[in-house]
């Protein structure tokens, strides 16, 4: 992993498309990405205190995915600190076909998420923080577009609750 002091003000390493910063691996076979790294302020009386904020996605691209949002004084505890609300918050996604069951279009805050099934061979055609959580949770065959806002954090949060909405249907 790199350190606070390797990053840029993006949180993103130099030169790197920002698609993930971390994939680790631990022993249960669940893989963590960052989706997201930021540096937060709040004013104090004695000056600004600072802090970082990461979101995380963690999956086993079997069909369990979870995400965690989290501060801390320095990245690794921010890190760690979402992995483990990640670990709590995990969910089964139904698959049928190799893609999702049907076509479902949510909306969280003013993120607003759309996606649909696609034939074996289509791949993973989303953009950002969307394609980092289908990834993970093993949707091999899926379309998806991120319509409303472009806010990392409440478009990972829509697909979630797409999964949670999904029905296999009998």
């Amino acid at each position: 992993m790199l350190s606070s002091t390797q990053k840029g003000k993006s949180g993103r390493a130099g030169g790197h498309s920002g698609r993930s910063l971390a994939r680790e691996k631990p022993d249960d076979g669940f893989e963590q990405r960052i989706v997201e790294l930021s540096r937060v302020t709040r004013v104090m009386a004695g000056g600004k205190r600072m802090r970082f904020r990461a979101l995380v996605v963690l999956g086993n691209r079997q069909g369990r995915v979870g995400i965690g949002l989290a501060k801390g004084a320095d990245v690794s505890l921010a890190v760690s600190k979402a992995t483990t609300k990640a670990r709590r918050a995990l969910i089964n996604i139904p698959l049928k076909n190799e893609t999702i069951p049907h076509e479902i279009k949510v909306k969280y805050k003013s993120a607003v998420v759309l996606m649909k099934p696609a034939p074996k061979g289509t791949g993973i055609i989303a953009g950002g923080p969307v394609r980092s959580v289908l990834e993970l949770a093993g949707v091999p065959n899926v379309v998806s577009k991120i319509l409303g806002s472009p806010n990392k954090i409440n478009n990972v949060r829509a697909v979630i609750k797409a999964f949670n909405q999904l029905k296999l249907k009998a």
